[in-house]
Order: C-alpha cells, then sequence, then structure tokens
C-alpha cells in the first residue's frame, strides 16, 4: 500500500481519514503535554514531602528549591509564612484547601480535548465507512460491476472504522493513565496540606510549653 493509495482512500472517505490524522496528531500533543507536565508535578511533590519529613521546628526559614517554586504545591507555603502566627488551625486548613481547589483546574487542564477524541474517533470512522460503503454501492448499481472491485471498496471502506477504533484506544489508555496521575498529586496536595497543619501545631505547641516553664521558673514576689 504506497502514499497514492493512501491519498485515494482518504479521498474516497470523504475526507474523513484527514480528519482521523488530525485528531490523532490532537490527542499525541495533549497525551504528551500532560504526561511531562504531570511527571514534573509528582517528582516534585515527592521531594517537597521528603524535605518536610526531614524539617523539624519553624517553617519560617523553610526554603523550597527554585525549580520547585513553580509548582502548584508551592502556593501552600505561601499561606502558611503569611497566616501561620494569626490563624487558628481550621481556618488555616480553609486556606490551604481554597488554595488547593484553585490549583485543580492546572492539573486536568486539557484532558477534556483527549475525552471528546475518545468519544469523537469511533463516530467519525463509522462515518467514514458509511461513505466508502455508499461508493462501493455505486460500484454494483453500475453496469460494469466488478465483485473484486466491490468487496475492495468495503473492505477499504472499514479502514476509516478500524483507524477511529485505534485512536479511541490509544486515547482511552492514555487518558486513564492520566488521570490516576492527577489523583496522585491531589493526595500529594493534601499530604503536605497536613503535614504543614502538623508542624505548625508543633511549633505553636513548643512555643506555648516554653512559655509556661518561663512563668513557673519566675520567682514569687514578696
Amino acid at each position: 500500500m504506497d502514499f497514492d493509495h493512501l491519498i485515494n482512500l482518504a479521498n474516497d472517505s470523504g475526507g474523513v481519514l484527514y480528519v482521523m490524522v488530525a485528531l490523532l496528531l490532537v490527542a499525541l500533543t495533549v497525551i504528551i503535554e500532560r504526561a511531562l507536565y504531570l511527571s514534573n508535578m509528582l517528582h516534585g511533590g515527592q521531594s517537597i514531602i521528603r524535605a518536610l519529613k526531614e524539617q523539624r521546628g519553624s517553617l519560617a526559614n523553610f526554603e523550597l528549591a527554585p525549580n520547585l517554586n513553580r509548582l502548584p504545591h508551592a502556593s501552600l507555603f505561601d499561606i502558611i509564612r503569611h497566616d501561620a502566627s494569626r490563624e487558628s488551625r481550621d481556618v488555616m486548613g480553609e486556606h490551604l484547601e481554597e488554595a488547593i481547589m484553585h490549583e485543580i483546574p492546572l492539573l486536568d487542564r486539557s484532558l477534556w480535548v483527549l475525552d471528546t477524541v475518545v468519544t469523537l474517533a469511533p463516530l467519525m470512522g463509522l462515518f467514514g465507512t458509511i461513505i466508502g460503503m455508499f461508493n462501493a454501492f455505486h460500484v454494483l448499481g453500475s453496469q460494469t460491476s466488478n465483485p473484486i472491485a466491490i468487496t475492495g471498496g468495503i473492505a477499504e471502506a472499514l479502514i476509516a472504522t478500524a483507524s477511529g477504533l485505534f485512536i479511541a484506544m490509544l486515547g482511552l489508555i492514555a487518558f486513564n493513565a492520566l488521570h490516576q496521575r492527577v489523583r496522585v498529586v491531589m493526595h500529594q496536595l493534601e499530604t503536605i496540606k497536613l503535614m504543614l497543619l502538623n508542624r505548625c501545631d508543633e511549633v505553636g505547641a513548643s512555643n506555648q510549653s516554653g512559655a509556661a516553664m518561663n512563668v513557673v521558673r519566675t520567682p514569687a514576689r514578696g
């Protein structure tokens, strides 16, 4: 099957195969871009969690690496630095949750495009097959109909359906894999939120304990 034959098949499908190629390119673009982005999110989140596990004491001097400041996780540290000294745990937790909600659209951005391709590709393939079947039946209605040409036309018409199913299967596997990565990043954000709250509580408890000891050690005045 040479290139000219493929062009003829695309033309006979009413241009549907050209649309299928465009859908495949769009799907591959979204898959590659989201895979690289979410992979960066996952590795960055793991690095932040490891650093927090090693952190002891106040978070005021805790600094993220420059390459981690661009991650959605960094917005949680900004809230902790601004609110840790004057907000209760519940209020600060709500602020952190609000920051996480703002970051969610960045995580699953463009996944709706991949979801649309998964749904649209089989339908477009079926549409192209129907057009190809019209062409095959047109040959059947002619006076010089050739059975081989008719069966060959039907087989070629099924290429559109096969292409649509291939794109849908590829997109579905990628969509589920990317959606799973989004869930893992969300779990990382929730984990970092709890780690920050717990460490703020530890610092607050330590300060209160120190203040109580100073009160006890202050000699009574006569």
